[in-house]
């Protein structure tokens, strides 16, 4: 993905926004070469709309009434999508899943971030499962998306130690946080040409990434 300028983004939300929020302050910053075009949430009235109009981000409203209505709203989100000239789509807590013909559509451009260290734990209630299962560690990925849910190649994860008086609202304190460092920096990494989707999978400074990079993250720079 080679663009000129800064990489063109558009974020679907569904909730607070947290992670649209560290994005767009990374771009404003200019820590990575990247700009926000547009936040887009199936939900009106959440947190995150509000904060991306707070931070002087155009943001939409795309109503979802349902899985036999998901064509029409993946049409309007096509319209909204060029009018925002995206060259990646950035899901964050986008809580919808995409239909097959969307996503490979527009192969090698949607990322996602999951809460767990995929394949671990697809699907919802993450930090819950690490704890039920007795887990010693835990951490979020960010993967780019194709048709299989939370199955996509993922290209960096954080790793955080589960400790042994964690409730899931604590453990799932210090994944968001890392959250908000490696969304960021792999968006920043294709921005400047260091990671492309080729041959159906992720090739990074040139080669293919056959397995995810893993950053540690200890227990204060993660909370």
């Amino acid at each position: 993905m080679t663009t000129p300028g800064p990489l063109q983004l558009a974020i679907l939300i569904s909730g607070r926004g947290s992670n649209m929020a560290a994005i767009a302050r990374a771009c404003a910053g200019g820590e990575i070469d990247a700009r926000v075009r547009m936040v887009i949430s199936e939900r009106p009235g959440v947190a995150g709309l509000d904060t991306a109009r707070a931070m002087g981000l155009e943001s939409r409203t795309l109503p979802w009434r349902g899985l036999n209505d998901r064509l029409r709203f993946e049409r309007a989100l096509d319209a909204a999508l060029a009018d925002a000239r995206a060259d990646l789509i950035v899901l964050a807590g986008f809580m919808r899943i995409l239909s097959r013909e969307f996503v490979e559509a527009r192969a090698g451009r949607i990322l996602n971030i999951h809460p767990s260290l995929l394949p671990l734990h697809r699907g919802l209630h993450t930090h819950r499962r690490v704890l039920e299962a007795g887990e010693r560690a835990h951490g979020a990925s960010v993967h780019f998306v194709t048709a299989e849910l939370d199955g996509g190649p993922v290209i960096l994860q954080s790793r955080v130690a589960v400790l042994p008086d964690d409730t899931e609202a604590t453990l799932s304190a210090r994944v968001q946080a890392t959250e908000h460092i490696i969304y960021p920096r792999v968006i920043g990494w294709l921005a400047d040409g260091r990671l492309a989707w080729r041959e159906q999978r992720p090739w990074l400074d040139g080669r293919p990434l056959e397995v995810p990079l893993v950053e540690e993250f200890d227990v204060n720079r993660g909370s």
